[in-house]
């Protein structure tokens, strides 16, 4: 069954960027490596900090959507629920050391 997710990522000033993506490995490794030009390349945002499965791709958009409409701070308590330190997720994820998130 198809998984969709739901994430958050953020840099080092911590800009929040949310999205959602089928495949999230290779949806970071794009913010990662800046392949597509907009807000995440532009705010060097490639830390993954939160995400959400589900299988259900309207609850997906839905949920984004909810995640979108929040205050900051509501932003920040979900991602603190699960990530106290704000660790990247991902950085285990890459062979290449220039991947990971300094």
């Amino acid at each position: 069954m198809k998984q969709y997710y739901v994430y958050i990522m953020t840099n080092k000033s911590r800009t929040l960027y949310t999205g959602i993506t089928n495949n999230l490995e290779r949806r970071v490794y794009e913010h990662k490596q800046k392949t597509i030009e907009g807000f995440t390349s532009k705010y060097n945002i490639t830390m993954l900090v939160y995400y959400e499965s589900t299988d259900d791709v309207r609850q997906a958009i839905a949920r984004e959507k909810q995640i979108k409409g929040w205050l900051r701070s509501k932003k920040i308590e979900l991602i603190e629920s699960t990530n106290p330190g704000w660790e990247d997720l991902s950085k285990d994820w890459y062979g290449d050391s220039s991947l990971r998130s300094e």
